[in-house]
């Protein structure tokens, strides 16, 4: 008996010895083949767990990530990464999407609320935050980061001076020949940064005021009210957040010039107030476009409440038919009827003749575009669209594949985020695009299907555009050229 005490003695010091040494059994073990790394939750961090994993399913954004923060490379601080929000995102995002090793099953994310402290963000990971809010947290951030780089090289920087990276050919001066290098980083926007067009023409006199232009982060779109016995789209979001309205008493300069040419010499005319239409389009799309479905509604007694109505969307999204096109002046247009009548168009995109908005367009070409997707048969192995998909409309110039879903459960008051993204690439093929979709909340990750992705209630839509064939052939005559 007493040696059977003395074993138990050794046994039980050999698990504590082991438990300090390694940590719960439990916490150590390695991930499991074809899944990603959980986020550990630091206690009502969901909102940034799900925008991370959301964000890593993004490859065009990491890319971008990994050439803004090529400039950081020369520096030998160790701590640098601690100072830029850029270099902590990247190296959370290469993790997240496996291009980092490591076998962790879950990783901590609170040197990003680190970093955000260091830009001035308060964020406490005990208080319920929003997913969206973070999101325009990080891009702001990232701009500002961005405007604090120098846009020219510094009078004192001899090397850079004296051995300039752009040739003579390039570009040259007067005097001195070559001018000195300015980094190109600073130039290039994240891939989602896009612009917003105002478009304001008087009803009166059809008279036009100047397009204005405004930047934009992600889509923010409300839900119009559904009607009885039809399912809501994404297309009926969009087309809700372009359709036209009418703003009344405006002053119209050209309704005025046109009073007054009518009017005897020296008599004193009034501003011609008259109704304009105003509508939203897109100016440039991005290459990541992130759409925010606005589930904030308030009731008649002024509290806040959420909408839990399922908005279909596809894998796949075509926004050809929301985008601004400069419209064609007069002149233009009679040359291009002479040419080919049957190929007259009232707006041009690039110089080129495209077809009317979608108002205009035929009911069959309209329902195949409605909800702005396709099947995902449509799409081959290589990424590209095929142009036989739609035979009866032209090819897709911005077409847009799901990469991920961020789902909100619970009320205004309390709730959890969730995550649906595409599982990262095998490293045998990094370029191609996986099928297989997972479902992730927080340490938790499982794999999901397509069709329960489709069906989830989203609040943030993450889309990446992809080229169709054509665009790929004028892509590869380019690079011969």
């Amino acid at each position: 008996m007493k040696n059977w005490g003395v074993i138990g003695g050794i046994a039980a010091a050999l698990a504590a010895g082991i438990y300090v040494l390694w940590g719960p059994i439990t916490e150590r073990k390695k991930r499991r083949k074809g899944l990603v790394p959980g986020l550990l939750n630091l206690g009502n961090t969901c909102f940034m767990n799900s925008l991370l994993q959301g964000l890593s399913a993004c490859p065009s954004f990491i890319k971008w990530l990994e050439e803004f923060t090529a400039q950081y490379k020369t520096d030998q601080n160790q701590s640098t990464e601690h100072q830029y929000l850029s270099l902590t995102l990247l190296h959370l995002l290469r993790a997240l999407s496996c291009q980092e090793v490591t076998e962790d099953d879950v990783l901590d994310a609170s040197c990003l609320l680190e970093v955000l402290r260091m830009y001035r963000w308060q964020i406490s990971s005990f208080e319920e935050q929003d997913a969206h809010e973070l999101f325009h947290v990080l891009t702001s951030s990232l701009e500002d980061e961005r405007e604090r780089q120098s846009r020219v090289t510094h009078l004192f920087d001899v090397h850079s001076l004296e051995q300039p990276e752009i040739t003579q050919k390039q570009i040259s001066c007067r005097t001195r020949g070559s001018l000195p290098p300015m980094s190109n980083h600073w130039k290039s926007q994240h891939p989602f940064h896009g612009r917003l067009t105002s478009n304001m023409v008087c009803k009166h006199c059809e008279h036009q005021s100047p397009v204005r232009y405004d930047t934009f982060d992600s889509l923010s779109l409300s839900i119009p009210a559904a009607m009885w016995g039809r399912p809501m789209t994404l297309d009926h979001c969009l087309h809700h957040f372009i359709s036209s309205e009418s703003v009344k008493d405006v002053v119209c300069d050209n309704c005025t010039k046109i009073q007054a040419e009518g009017t005897l010499h020296g008599q004193s005319i009034e501003n011609q107030r008259t109704t304009f239409v105003k509508q939203l389009k897109l100016g440039k799309l991005p290459q990541c476009l992130c759409i925010h479905l606005q589930r904030l509604s308030w009731s008649n007694q002024g509290t806040p409440l959420k909408r839990h109505e399922h908005v279909q969307f596809n894998e796949f999204l075509i926004m050809d038919i929301y985008k601004y096109h400069i419209p064609v002046h007069k002149s233009s247009q009679n040359d291009l009827n002479q040419k080919n009548p049957e190929e007259t168009t009232s707006e041009t995109k690039d110089g080129t003749a495209v077809k009317p908005s979608d108002a205009e367009q035929p009911c069959s070409t309209k329902s195949l575009l409605m909800n702005g997707a396709c099947s995902p048969s449509f799409l081959m192995t290589s990424g590209t669209f095929p142009l036989t998909a739609f035979p009866e409309c032209s090819s897709p110039v911005y077409l847009y594949r799901l990469m991920a879903v961020v789902v909100h459960h619970g009320d205004m008051h309390s709730g959890h985020f969730v995550t649906y993204r595409r599982s990262p690439p095998s490293p045998k093929n990094p370029l191609s695009i996986s099928n297989q979709w997972l479902w992730i909340s927080d340490d938790t990750v499982r794999k999901a299907s397509l069709q329960e992705v489709l069906s989830s209630s989203a609040y943030l839509l993450f889309y990446e555009r992809v080229h169709s064939r054509v665009q790929h052939q004028s892509l590869e005559l380019r690079a011969e050229e």
